[in-house]
């Protein structure tokens, strides 16, 4: 028997899954690791503690499963994107922390931008707004705010990349520096028409083009790890940024479809093919995967806040224990509370994006419970959704397939789900495999090592395990998203 090891790393854990030769999970080991909050709107990880925990999980599920390295035809990796790691060439050291996707202390630096009036020629190039959000003015940050840094990065002594990076030079001791085109798109420096790193771009945020990786296909030949890391080198085939990974995961090869992966923030894709679509709802336009040279390409919306708001329950709170309670606790709340909570803890993303807006929650009563909170927080996520695809369909001339596929581990809560589906007013499939990132990045290693089938015959394994069907009448679901817009509409700055 041969194997896939997926490593998936996210922003709350390092996890390493084991696929079998019929794309089946043979084994999962997974750590969280410390998030660091050094300021309001400020999200750290140590960058170290990231490998020191992707390494771990690799050698974990292996002993778990009873697998050899000489048993892993090849490793794909999917990562948390936008995340920004600087560190040294020669000692292989980081400079500062990995500042995360959903830090936003660059917001000023991204306000000036805008008024210098660089952002059409920013989305033009990159399909992207000018926000924190993404790799650049991080980098830039970085250079600014490390002493020595900037002048050591000039001198080519500073390389950058996104996790997935960063992982394949540890993985490689250093003997790869490159990304694939997924994750080079979402940097804010990657011209996604063109193919190629953008030299008015770096110019114009300071940032070295030498410190930058080589950007390939998803599927491809990255390097092959240290002998010393898992027994025995392995090839590492497959590189993509976790919700492209997703994408690919459920199978949405062809333009129309549509997936939304529920973790720590929540992420809507919709594939557009060979069409590069500029919002006009301050949707992004990325990269869906690039497989043999072709571009394939996808209209995305980001909230920042999905499975975080319940993570906040549980620890910013304490009303919950495990996540999975709030399924009971919305299913106990009054039916008529009208509680809205807007998870606005570092800004809204699509199609708002207002990064100085933050959370608050609405229609609070004497009867309010901590029932009403479970519940308004996986309403949340069901009502930003539904923004999204608003902005999706608005933006988007072809037809959708009228189905939305869903991911994540909030996707495997029922209750939230069947509210997703009647506040979206259309059917909301969950497949049977829910890790439908790391299905992904397998997929990729697994194809691009000749063991997993190619895109149709993949696409012919994809499996419904449930689909959520409307119950609400169109009269309350229309009453309730008003409702949410007129609380979102008072938490907004811009």
């Amino acid at each position: 028997m041969k194997y896939i090891l997926a490593i998936d790393q996210g922003t709350t854990s390092s996890r390493a899954i084991l696929f079998d030769e019929g794309m089946q999970i043979a084994a999962t080991a997974q750590k969280e690791f410390t998030q660091h909050f050094p300021a309001s709107g400020w999200v750290e990880h140590d960058p170290d503690q990231i490998w020191s925990t992707t390494i771990e999980m690799c050698r974990a599920v292996m002993k778990k499963a009873g697998v050899q390295a000489q048993d892993i035809a090849s490793i794909g990796i999917t990562n948390q994107r936008e995340t920004t790691i600087v560190w040294d060439k020669k000692t292989g050291q980081p400079v500062y922390n990995a500042i995360v996707w959903q830090d936003r202390r660059t917001s000023d630096m991204c306000k000036s931008l805008k008024a210098d009036g660089v952002e059409p020629m920013i989305t033009r190039k990159t399909g992207l707004l000018l926000d924190p959000y993404f790799s650049a003015t991080k980098i830039n940050w970085i250079l600014d705010n490390v002493e020595g840094a900037r002048a050591k990065a000039t001198n080519g002594d500073l390389l950058f990349g996104t996790v997935d990076c960063f992982l394949l030079w540890k993985l490689t001791d250093g003997k790869v520096h490159a990304t694939d085109a997924t994750n080079a798109a979402r940097t804010m420096l990657y011209d996604i028409r063109s193919g190629a790193w953008d030299d008015e771009i770096c110019g114009l945020l300071d940032v070295p083009m030498n410190m930058l990786p080589e950007v390939r296909d998803c599927a491809s030949c990255f390097g092959i790890t240290a002998s010393n890391l898992l027994g025995r080198p392995i090839p590492i085939h497959g590189i993509a940024g976790d919700q492209q990974a997703a994408t690919i995961g459920q199978a949405c090869f062809t333009p129309g479809m549509m997936k939304s992966t529920y973790g720590t923030g929540c992420f809507a894709l919709l594939n557009t093919g060979d069409q590069l679509v500029t919002s006009r709802n301050r949707l992004l336009g990325t990269i869906a995967y690039q497989l043999d040279g072709k571009t394939t390409y996808a209209l995305e919306g980001s909230i920042f806040v999905a499975g975080a708001v319940v993570q906040w329950l549980r620890d910013g709170l304490g009303i919950v224990e495990h996540a999975s309670e709030t399924q009971k606790m919305a299913e106990a709340a009054a039916d008529d509370q009208n509680v809205y909570m807007v998870p606005a803890f570092t800004g809204l993303g699509a199609p708002y994006w207002d990064a100085e807006c933050r959370g608050a929650i609405f229609g609070l009563t004497r009867s309010s419970d901590q029932n009403d909170f479970a519940r308004a927080a996986l309403e949340s996520v069901g009502y930003q959704t539904r923004d999204l695809l608003e902005a999706m369909q608005d933006d988007w001339s072809g037809s959708t397939k009228g189905i939305l596929r869903v991911d994540g581990g909030m996707s495997a809560n029922d209750w939230a789900m069947q509210f997703l589906s009647d506040i979206l007013g259309t059917p909301v499939d969950r497949p049977n495999i829910l890790e439908t990132t790391a299905m992904g990045a397998a997929w990729l290693a697994g194809m691009q090592s000749g063991m997993y089938p190619d895109q149709a015959g993949f696409a012919d394994t994809w499996s419904l395990e449930r689909r959520f069907t409307p119950s609400m009448d169109a009269e309350t679901r229309e009453t309730k998203y008003v409702g949410w817009k007129d609380a979102v509409s008072r938490c907004l700055t811009n």
